[in-house]
């Protein structure tokens, strides 16, 4: 009886720790969904055009040239929101610049519902765009730094299934909607957002950083409900880091090249610019045009099939990106990429030579599945979990401004040139973009490290090191 009544006295404390372990998580998830409800802002602004394409160019007369902008000022806007994000996100706190976003976002839907021609359709883009900026890097930033380290990455991840989410749901409705209709179903879930950011903490590390001590460790308690020694445990891990950098100011621009930054900054613009310059906000904005240019009469079921597959890969990159690491699955990612768009490539030119003609659209619409797939689950998600971790908070403000402009040049470099190049050659511009895609393979095996299973303060002191 004495054996038994001590191994039931062992038991209870461990089973209440593991009944603790669960409450806390579901507040975590709970403010993880409201955080990513942006991320879904955000998809449905890079799927809107893709659908509505031959509508609007036809209702408001745009030229290719006209639609052409109407599709890419997205990406200004969304630059110039990466410029502030940063100190937005610094000086207003996390859940601030969450509710600046989504007020320039409802704001840019409301014009493109009303617009009758090209100015107010592009300026509403624009404030679309300058929204998703800040979303871009404040989502994946406060996900970051609000998640426990074992399931950081499977949350941060939710960033990017959220905006496969929002733009697969998009191209999926647009197909059915008219496109004023379709604009105004983005308004629904930045609504919900603000109303779910009034219900959530904000980031403990940012409250820690500003000096706002109580609220920090009220933040930390509905993190980790009852839990006193995670509670205490992440209080110090938190506090003893910011005291290495209470000497530092916050960083400027320049400042993010001094030699203790630069590792950081390499992997950060590095990954950025393979991630966009491999061609996929072209693929994803003129989905249409490129299934009725490979010889689709009708390119509704190409559309839905591409949107559809990405929602069920991004999810399985959630899992795994906790379980086999950030590396495997960017290189798994980037092989994958560079196979479709050269599958693409061959076909068009397959085409352009008038070989194996019937073969053609079903060889098209293989690549680009291939390369959408392999896009989610690795090179679409995994770059914003690793830029959550990567950077000192000291300069994460002046980094995420700069990785983020250099994010969104890129898509607005490869959605206005996109047209061009298919006017210019279908075939080269894929094995462009292939040759992109295998350059990517050699930096993510040389330059990105692995952060699998470690806190923010260790993976800082393994950079440096």
């Amino acid at each position: 009886m004495g054996l038994e009544n001590g191994e039931s006295s062992m038991k209870e404390p461990l089973l209440l720790h593991h009944a603790k372990k669960k409450r806390s998580l579901k507040v975590v998830f709970l403010t993880t969904f409201v955080a990513v409800l942006g991320s879904y802002v955000f998809g449905s602004c890079m799927g809107y055009s893709a659908p509505v394409q031959s509508a609007i160019t036809k209702d408001l007369h745009l030229s290719i040239a006209e639609f052409s902008v109407f599709g890419s000022i997205l990406n200004v806007g969304a630059m110039i929101g990466a410029i502030t994000s940063g100190r937005i996100a610094d000086f207003m706190g996390r859940k601030g610049a969450m509710r600046i976003s989504s007020g320039f976002s409802i704001t840019g839907w409301i014009a493109i519902y009303f617009s009758k021609g090209a100015l107010l359709l592009d300026i509403g883009r624009f404030l679309c765009g300058y929204g998703i900026g800040i979303f871009a890097y404040v989502v994946p930033i406060y996900v970051g730094e609000i998640a426990p380290k074992d399931v950081r990455g499977g949350l941060a991840a939710l960033n990017q299934l959220m905006i496969v989410i929002g733009a697969s749901t998009t191209f999926v409705v647009g197909t059915a909607l008219e496109w004023r209709l379709l604009a105004l179903t983005g308004i629904i879930p930045c609504l919900i957002q603000l109303l779910g950011l009034n219900f959530i903490c904000e980031s403990p590390r940012w409250l820690a950083k500003v000096g706002y001590e109580k609220e920090f460790y009220n933040a930390l308690k509905r993190l980790h409900g009852d839990d006193e020694d995670a509670v205490t445990h992440e209080a110090n891990e938190i506090q003893d880091y910011l005291q290495t950098l209470e000497h530092q100011s916050n960083a400027t621009m320049l400042d993010l090249f001094q030699t203790k930054y630069m590792h950081s900054i390499i992997i950060g613009v590095g990954l950025m610019m393979f991630q966009q310059f491999g061609g996929i906000n072209g693929v994803a904005f003129y989905a249409n045009q490129i299934f009725t240019s490979a010889g689709f009469s009708s390119s509704k079921i190409a559309i839905i099939a591409f949107a559809s597959i990405q929602i069920p890969i991004t999810a399985v990159s959630a899992f795994l990106v906790d379980n086999c690491g950030r590396k495997p699955l960017l290189l798994a990612s980037s092989t994958g990429t560079f196979l479709g768009c050269f599958i693409a490539a061959i076909s068009f030119l397959m085409k352009e030579h008038n070989l194996l003609q019937q073969w053609v659209p079903l060889l098209v619409l293989s690549g680009l599945l291939i390369f959408v797939g392999s896009f989610a689950i690795g090179m679409g998600a995994v770059p914003w979990v690793l830029l959550s971790e990567i950077f000192p908070i000291n300069v994460k403000g002046a980094a995420g401004s700069l990785v983020n402009l250099e994010h969104w040049f890129g898509a607005w470099a490869v959605s206005y040139t996109f047209n061009f190049l298919m006017d210019w050659s279908p075939s080269g511009t894929f094995l462009v973009y292939s040759g992109v895609c295998a350059a990517s393979i050699i930096f993510v095996n040389k330059v990105v490290p692995e952060t699998k299973g470690r806190t923010l303060e260790e993976i800082q002191a393994s950079i440096n090191s």
